[in-house]
């Protein structure tokens, strides 16, 4: 098939329709979105990857592989039989949600400070799915770390935050509550001086991997330097 250098995105969902058609691609006509799901937490979490460590090659790669299985989803979702949508109108709710949040940008409402931005946005939200609790919509499916810091949050923001279960200096028991209380604490902490948890756990882990692996790059070079002293011998 020709290819729109002008037109980017319609080639895309070209390609992936192609693929998706009788005489296209076995594999991705045979996908269905449960099969799918693992494969867009995989990218998302290669995406954060990315950005984290302004790895320019590497997010416009995997901004792209994330970007393909919004497209993928999409075209599946086409196909359903009672309940069919397609990329464009995941789009045009996208476009109608963005103008509808952000009303001192598109309306007539004027922005005060980030604080009053998110008491509105949080407004909004609330009408537009009807929630009874600010946790609803928190994904169950979501990293412990990552979805303490969401609860937290939330909760903050509705003035319904836990009060502490402990002090970050006492010592932590052995039990699972002892330390899941410490962590979610760890969690609260972090939030107070403006940290991401779950981005400051991930540097910790780079940083412990880099370590590791620069002593078994030591420990290899010590296990060469002795095969070619013994071969002297």
């Amino acid at each position: 098939m020709s290819v729109n250098a002008s037109r980017p995105f319609d080639d895309l969902v070209a390609v992936m329709d192609r693929l998706r058609s009788p005489g296209g691609c076995p594999w991705d006509a045979a996908q269905t979105h449960a099969s799918l799901a693992r494969h867009a937490l995989e990218e998302a979490y290669e995406l954060v990857e990315t950005l984290e460590t302004d790895d320019r090659a590497g997010m416009r790669e995997e901004l792209g592989d994330l970007l393909l299985q919004v497209v993928f989803n999409a075209r599946v979702a086409h196909e359903h039989e009672r309940e069919p949508f397609g990329i464009d109108d995941v789009v045009r709710d996208l476009t109608a949600k963005l103008v509808r949040r952000h009303p001192h940008v598109f309306a007539d409402e004027t922005y005060v400070d980030d604080a009053s931005l998110t008491a509105r946005w949080d407004a909004i939200k609330q009408e537009e799915k009807a929630r009874t609790s600010c946790l609803d919509g928190v994904p169950l499916a979501q990293g412990a770390l990552s979805r303490a810091q969401k609860v937290l949050s939330r909760a903050g923001r509705a003035g319904l935050a836990p009060t502490a279960a402990l002090s970050l200096g006492v010592v932590v028991g052995d039990g699972a509550a002892d330390v899941g209380a410490a962590l979610l604490e760890l969690v609260r902490h972090a939030a107070a001086v403006g940290v991401d948890a779950e981005g400051a756990l991930r540097e910790a882990s780079r940083q412990v991997e880099a370590q590791v692996r620069e002593a078994e790059e030591g420990q290899r070079a010590a296990s060469a330097h002795g095969a070619g002293e013994a071969r002297v011998k």
